[in-house]
């Protein structure tokens, strides 16, 4: 029979191994890329699952002065739309990690 010294040693020891795995999971998150949209695809930006910027493309048809407030209109719905799918695919990919985890309904692990 376990003691309860046991049980609470082996809890201890499973919390630091979900602790590892969720830190492999968010490093993880930083090689997932995703591309939000803006303007029909006249800006791009794409981004990391775990938000990070790695690029922003315009079309050339932008770059003018009068459509300066467009411009900036569009990159920021684009970006908007990056950060979107980057929430997403980071959902997707921790909701795997955690799938097999006995968590109660509802309750969120803070990631």
């Amino acid at each position: 029979m376990n003691s309860i010294e046991d049980m609470l040693k082996a809890a201890q020891e499973a919390a630091q191994n979900i602790q590892a795995q969720m830190a492999d999971a968010q490093a993880g998150l930083d090689k997932i890329e995703v591309e939000g949209a803006a303007g029909g695809g006249l800006v791009k930006i794409r981004a990391t699952a775990k938000g990070r910027i790695l690029g922003v493309d315009i079309d050339d048809s932008l770059l003018n002065v009068s459509e300066k407030q467009m411009l900036e209109d569009l990159i920021a719905a684009a970006l908007n739309d990056a950060r979107t799918k980057a929430d997403a695919a980071g959902n997707a990919e921790m909701s795997k990690m955690t799938a097999g985890l006995p968590l109660p309904p509802g309750f969120k692990l803070p990631f």
